[in-house]
């Protein structure tokens, strides 16, 4: 609900507080006092485009303040989260417009875009009138509505929940194909690497242990003959023979030397065992020198093909492996992609399926809400004096998508035989505006939360027909408020609350303002708009009796 309007320096308002209330609130006043300024600055503070020349003239600032209340499940509330914006039971919307035409807009005392407040805007306030170019007069919405008069939301989110999963298995299937294709093109590559890679078969850490390998073969293989050399000089040819013999030859004669020889003897005998030692240390070593040349040759030939295969796949040698497990399932996927792809194939033929199923439920429930609609816009147009005139809500098929598969229109024939078309290119404009009533009466729901406002929608009609419509707009207005800005008497005198609006000039300034009307100052501008500049006693009458009922 719109519960405050406050209007500071704005065309020919200089200080301005409106309180509204639930229910039906009427503006009136003569023409030209200024109820389009209202609506203007009210579009002003809720991001509408509108006219330019908003800031009055000589002001330093212009200011509009308007203070919406929202019921807990209100749309306005995701908007604000959306936007990152504080939210509560109460929204307040300021904007402002200086004289070199910038505008800053507020949304509960913080920051926000012209866009956000003409999100806000779509949640919390209807406007409708003879130039309404949106709402109901917009076809592009036409399919909502009816949805919306159809009860239709479940079937709604069914169909979309299906058309999503479509676009799941859709996204799904081009990929794989697409993945299909690339691996087709290396499908050669792809056989010749993995038959490379299993023949090799190289593991993790094997080219340092090859190279570690083939370097202690290597320098075995320089050292290798020196040590043998030296094995033979400590052997029984070399050293071990010529002190074998010293030592005989010494045991031999040392009885006959006294003595003399017993010390080296013992000398020999400890050097022998040395020498033996270090015989038998030499030989081991020999034997760990020991190795195969074609040992060497195959170490070689193994590590210069494993690093090869890595230079030529551009990979360390250590990630071969799972090199050649990521080609292997490229190929895997290769051999199987077919299988793949049909079963692919076939989750998209079955979204495919229950996306149509759902829409076909949803297409019946809609042709069976739009005889309802037709039927109850027949009796509204009826009182409207537009009995002559049809309405019809045509159902084509479109391009299957997330609302369905039906396109959906609402068209009239203001005459008999005359051919039916688009609401705003047939009726006239008091038509229209009736015709648009009768519409958002049959649509309107108790749970509906936007403020409507009905900007001169009564234009071109009078007597029980401008009864009529008051009678309508007082309807709606049991659910949901309603801002009508009206010439007509019969209108004005089913408003629940009243406002007049005044022009006044004073020291060559102009202004307007807006004066709430208590019972006795309402019947007489409801006797002014029926009698015109002199009230006659015939006027305060009649408009008693309006109001009366």
């Amino acid at each position: 609900m719109l519960r405050a309007l406050e209007i500071r320096d704005m065309l020919l308002i200089d200080r301005l507080e409106l309180a509204f209330q639930p229910g039906l609130n009427v503006l009136t006043g003569e023409t030209g006092a200024g109820k389009s300024i209202l609506l203007d600055c009210l579009g002003f503070v809720l991001g509408w485009r509108g006219r330019g020349d908003l800031l009055r003239q000589g002001a330093a600032q212009g200011e509009v303040v308007a203070v919406f209340e929202l019921s807990p499940g209100h749309a306005a509330r995701a908007v604000l989260e959306e936007a990152g914006l504080a939210g509560g039971d109460e929204l307040v919307l300021r904007r402002l417009v200086l004289p070199d035409g910038r505008r800053t807009a507020f949304v509960n005392d913080r920051r926000a875009s012209a866009e956000v407040l003409r999100l806000l805007a779509d949640t919390l306030v209807e406007l409708h009138g003879q130039h309404d170019d949106g709402g109901l007069l917009n076809p592009r919405g036409h399919r909502a509505l009816l949805d919306a008069f159809a009860g239709a939301e479940p079937l709604v989110n069914r169909v979309r929940a299906a058309w999503a999963a479509r676009g799941v298995a859709a996204t799904a299937l081009a990929e794989a194909e697409e993945a299909l294709a690339a691996v087709r093109g290396e499908e050669d590559f792809l056989r010749h690497a993995v038959k490379e890679l299993d023949q090799l078969a190289p593991q993790p850490g094997e080219e340092v242990g090859l190279d570690v390998r083939r370097r202690a073969m290597q320098a075995a293989e320089r050292i290798r003959g020196d040590v043998a050399r030296a094995h033979s000089a400590l052997g029984p040819e070399g050293a071990e023979g010529a002190m074998g013999d010293a030592e005989r030859w010494l045991e031999a004669v040392s009885e006959r030397a006294e003595g003399l020889l017993d010390a080296p003897i013992a000398a020999l005998s400890r050097a022998m065992i040395e020498l033996g030692e270090a015989a038998q240390g030499v030989e081991r070593a020999l034997d760990k020198l020991s190795h195969d040349p074609q040992e060497l040759e195959a170490c070689e030939e193994r590590l210069f093909a494993i690093r090869a295969l890595a230079r030529k796949h551009g990979v360390l040698a250590d990630d071969l492996g799972a090199f050649g497990d990521g080609l292997r399932a490229r190929l895997a996927e290769l051999d199987g992609g077919e299988g793949h792809l049909h079963a692919l194939r076939a989750t998209l033929a079955a979204a495919d399926a229950a996306h149509a199923g759902a829409a076909a439920a949803l297409s019946a429930l809609r042709r069976e809400a739009a005889g309802r609609l037709d039927a109850a816009m027949s009796g509204e147009l009826a009182p409207l004096k537009m009995e002559r005139a049809a309405f019809a809500t045509e159902i084509a098929q479109a391009v299957p998508g997330p609302e369905g598969v039906d396109a959906v229109a609402f068209v009239v024939a203001t005459n008999p035989g005359a051919p039916a078309g688009p609401l705003n290119r047939i009726a006239s404009g008091g038509e229209l505006s009736r015709f648009l009533l009768a519409l958002k009466v049959c649509l309107m729901r108790g749970a509906d939360a936007q403020v409507m406002i009905f900007d001169e929608i009564d234009r071109g009609v009078g007597g029980a027909t401008a009864d009529a419509v008051g009678r309508r707009l007082a309807r709606l207005a049991e659910t949901a408020q309603v801002l009508v800005v009206t010439h007509s008497p019969q209108v004005a005198a089913r408003g629940a609350h009243h406002w007049r609006v005044e022009k006044h000039v004073a020291g060559g300034i102009t202004t307007s303002r807006v004066v709430p009307l208590g019972a006795e100052a309402r019947q007489g501008e409801i006797a002014r708009m029926l009698a015109g500049e002199s009230v006659t006693e015939a006027a305060q009458a009649a408009a008693a009796a309006l109001l009366a009922g």
